[in-house]
């Protein structure tokens, strides 16, 4: 692909669909020497100037194309489908409102009405030309990026995630019993994600189920299945979660509120690889690999005994710790970037960009909620401002306050601070600091602190710099 720098000279050629062959030459002519113009009439010619990746703009005579205009905006949906790269310009001589809206839908970049001013047209023509393959290119630098910071859909360059992928990578590829571990919101179910997709299991069964979302007194059918009249309401066999994995992958999400009866169970099927439905007399065998996940310290829980220890052990074969979002360095701008162009695209908003200083806010913060706190915040930035830039006024209370927060804390520790002291400080070292810069001479040193040198003296002799400050 050329970029917009390379679009000079009449090798810049475009395609002109119209069935007006008489009126063609003009065009031609009037488009030269900045543009070399082709003719496409029949299906053929047309096919082959979408095929040709030498054409950088069509130029679509609405009206010529059996006098209905829907089946040139269907060509020109079509033809948008194919190639997101060219310029489509539509012409028409209806004066029909509908049409210009109908058209940019369709995919037209400019609309023009015939007769056509060949001098703007030529204009218009070119900056969108330049347009378009801008963006085709920023998209692929996007792109890039993205495959450059991403992995298996997580996005994320520090030393931390670097460690995560590689423990992803590791276990991929074996049928052993992962647990997930790490503060709410850093991304548990994602990791799972990737996990299954670089796995051999990737194209059987994966069941999510977070153990958390389900009232007690359901959830033991909802794991194990139940047959026809276990329990009151019990109308029809149903099969479980465990089963419903069989050759696949089951992913349990805050595994530790499950109940001390629950634990038991779900350990026998670990152990015997078989489950049985509440309300049978017989068990299925069941192949599956589990991927378990909790924010809780699970030894602390097995201490308390509110885990199973032995569960504990047959689950925790092999721990990934996942790390919240305030212990990943230069992840963060990555996130905001990727959170800004994801939910602007879904609410049909243009881009919009954030503040250096609204950035630095948002790095210093310490994301209790994580990742999944920041992309809430990002989507509630793009929803509730019209400004094409976010800045830090825009950003939420809570975390400007914490911002402010952490900046008295630096200036004022907890314990408290001397302010005389602390200020017989800041002066002795501006004092020395400007002697320094002068090379000793105390009137320069005085212009410099923006201070009266009768006063600068003073200061000098008061703090017996006299003899290391001639002038």
């Amino acid at each position: 692909m050329r970029d917009a720098t390379a679009l000079s000279g009449p090798e810049c050629r475009i395609a002109i669909i119209t069935a007006e062959t008489e009126a063609f030459p003009d065009m031609r002519h009037f488009l030269l020497p900045r543009f070399e113009a082709t003719l496409a009439q029949s299906e053929k010619q047309i096919q082959s100037a979408v095929d040709d990746a030498n054409i950088r703009a069509i130029l679509i005579d609405l009206d010529s194309m059996g006098g209905d205009p829907s089946n040139a905006l269907q060509l020109l949906r079509d033809i948008r489908q194919i190639r997101q790269d060219i310029a489509l310009v539509a012409i028409t001589r209806s004066n029909s409102r509908s049409v210009p809206l109908e058209a940019s839908k369709a995919g037209a970049d400019e609309f023009f009405l015939a007769p056509l001013d060949f001098q703007e047209l030529q204009i218009v023509l070119w900056r969108a030309i330049e347009k378009r393959s801008l963006q085709v290119e920023g998209q692929r630098v996007v792109e890039q990026a993205e495959n450059k910071t991403s992995f298996c859909g997580l996005i994320g360059v520090s030393e931390a995630m670097q460690r995560v992928y590689q423990a992803i990578q590791a276990v991929a590829d074996s049928n052993t019993t992962v647990v997930l571990r790490g503060e709410s919101g850093t991304g548990k179910e994602l990791i799972a994600g990737a996990i299954v997709q670089l796995s051999r299991r990737s194209d059987k069964p994966y069941v999510c189920l977070n153990c958390s979302a389900i009232p007690e007194n359901l959830i033991e059918s909802e794991l194990f299945g139940h047959e026809k009249g276990a329990f009151t309401g019990a109308d029809s066999a149903k099969a479980g979660l465990i089963e419903s994995a069989h050759g696949g992958t089951l992913f349990l999400d805050e595994i530790t509120t499950l109940d001390h009866s629950l634990q038991s169970k779900l350990l026998r099927v670990l152990q015997e690889r078989t489950v049985q439905r509440v309300g049978s007399r017989t068990s299925k065998k069941i192949d599956f690999r589990l991927i378990a996940a909790s924010n809780d310290n699970l030894e602390e829980m097995v201490h308390q005994g509110r885990f199973r220890e032995d569960l504990y052990y047959r689950i925790n074969v092999v721990p990934i710790f996942i790390p919240p979002l305030r212990e990943r360095p230069g992840d963060l701008p990555l996130l905001v970037d990727h959170f800004l162009r994801v939910y602007c695209t879904a609410n049909n908003r243009p881009l919009k960009q954030l503040e250096p200083d609204a950035l630095e806010i948002m790095e210093d913060y310490s994301w209790p909620g994580n990742v999944r706190e920041l992309e809430n915040v990002i989507q509630r930035l793009i929803i509730m401002s019209a400004s094409p830039t976010i800045r830090a006024e825009h950003l939420p209370q809570p975390m400007l306050y914490s911002s402010a927060a952490s900046q008295e804390a630096i200036l004022i520790p907890e314990d408290g601070v001397d302010f005389d002291a602390e200020m017989d400080r800041i002066e002795l070292a501006y004092l020395t600091a400007a002697l320094n810069r002068t090379g000793g001479s105390k009137s320069a040193a005085a212009a410099l602190l923006r201070i009266d040198p009768q006063r600068m003296k003073y200061l000098c002799r008061k703090r017996r710099l006299a003899a290391a400050a001639q002038g």
